[in-house]
């Protein structure tokens, strides 16, 4: 019985070992691959709460610079509001939009919580926007991005937003989007 425990045992880590290169088989790039991409992506506390205040923003962005950074992407500017962040990156093609948000999500929510910078429960709200530029429009999203503050001074975020997809021509549903209380 111990042996058969025991072969249980060593296949089972064998199977780990697998997924584990299959996995970062995965997100590696090929030689000869050459990309130039550039993603701002923009996403909101849950229900919109105000909890990025001022004095916990520069620490927060730090830690979702070492988070981009750790999957090998360029952070390029962040920044944002007590409810909602906009982080504009090169993005490294080995890794997907979806799974870098859901690593900065899943990260910051658990630092948040971790750190207790908020009496309340720390929560991005689902989904996100991601909108593509090309290389001569990197100076200009990054100016954008570091004046949040005054845009926001006369622009309320749904519009924002809104007016982000209708640029970019992604069609959309208002029950669809995020919760907006303006």
């Amino acid at each position: 019985m111990l042996q058969r425990s025991n072969l249980f045992v060593d296949n089972l880590q064998i199977i780990i070992i697998v997924i584990f290169v299959i996995n970062n088989y995965n997100r590696t790039i090929m030689s000869n691959t050459y990309t130039q991409l550039y993603i701002q992506l923009v996403f909101a506390v849950k229900k919109r709460q105000n909890f990025i205040q001022p004095a916990l923003e520069d620490e927060l962005y730090k830690y979702i610079t070492a988070v981009v950074q750790n999957d090998k992407h360029k952070m390029l500017a962040i920044n944002g509001m007590p409810d909602h962040i906009h982080i504009f990156v090169g993005l490294n093609p080995a890794i997907a939009i979806a799974d870098l948000v859901k690593d900065i999500k899943r990260a910051t929510n658990n630092w948040m919580n971790d750190k207790e910078f908020i009496k309340e429960k720390f929560e991005w709200q689902t989904g996100y926007g991601a909108f593509s530029y090309g290389k001569s429009q990197i100076d200009q999203v990054c100016k954008y991005i570091a004046n949040q503050k005054q845009h926001h001074a006369t622009q309320s975020f749904k519009t924002e937003y809104t007016n982000l997809l209708t640029l970019f021509g992604v069609a959309f549903k208002d029950e669809y989007l995020f919760e907006f209380y303006d």
